[in-house]
Order: structure tokens, then C-alpha cells, then sequence
């Protein structure tokens, strides 16, 4: 049986899309420690532009504006400490623990990490 000729409308694109939304956070979520070992960002948020925003080896205070109320992942060796205003500012409105995520709501503008040593073996 052939396939119906007619007009292809961008309709059923968009809600495809809709339907879609939460991927990004799935992706995130399902990437962990493959997508930091690959080289890829080790701390990763769909910002409020509803982009995929990456920091690769981030270290102390981080501006990350835009971020919240998506998905957030941290595969970072040390904590993540979220905070509303640029400059970690005020007091974190989540903390992430290595290998953590989800959502952050209502937003966060900055990120502070841990550092974090390791011993060195001779």
C-alpha cells in the first residue's frame, strides 16, 4: 500500500517537539561518568534558553547564567554548590554531590566546585 500524497505540515513537527521536551534532561541523566570520560563536559544544565550548557574541569566559582528549573548533572570529583546570583553569592539553593542531578528550581546564576585533591602514588 503506498503512502498518502499530500502537503507535509510543520503541526505535527512541533508536537513532536512537545513531546519531546524533557530529552535533554534525559540525556543528560543518562549520560554520567560515560559523558565525562568520552572528554565531554563534566557538569552539564539545560539553561533557560532551553540549551545544553557544558563546564569541562570547572573550578571554583563558575558563572552559570540561565540555570535552573531544568536538568542539572553533576560528574564533576567534588561537590557542586548552586547559587541565585552571579559571584556564588547568598546562600547555595541546592548542593550536588558527585554524580548527582535533576531539577533545580526556581534558577541558579553561579556554581561553586569543590577542589579536590588526590594523593599521588609514586
Amino acid at each position: 500500500m503506498p503512502f498518502p500524497r499530500g502537503p507535509v505540515t510543520a503541526r505535527p513537527a512541533r508536537s513532536l517537539v512537545r513531546a519531546c521536551a524533557p530529552a535533554p534532561l534525559l540525556l543528560l541523566a543518562a549520560g554520567g561518568p560515560a559523558l565525562a570520560a568520552a572528554g565531554q563536559p563534566e557538569f552539564q544544565y539545560v539553561g533557560r534558553d532551553d540549551r545544553v550548557h557544558g563546564l569541562t574541569a570547572p573550578e571554583g566559582c563558575v558563572e552559570a547564567r540561565g540555570g535552573g528549573a531544568r536538568g542539572v548533572t553533576n560528574n564533576t570529583s567534588g561537590t557542586a554548590y548552586l547559587y541565585p546570583r552571579p559571584g556564588c553569592a547568598g546562600t547555595p539553593v541546592e548542593v550536588l554531590r558527585p554524580g548527582a542531578g535533576g531539577r533545580i528550581t526556581p534558577y541558579f546564576d553561579s556554581v561553586r566546585f569543590d577542589v579536590t585533591a588526590t594523593a599521588q602514588r609514586p
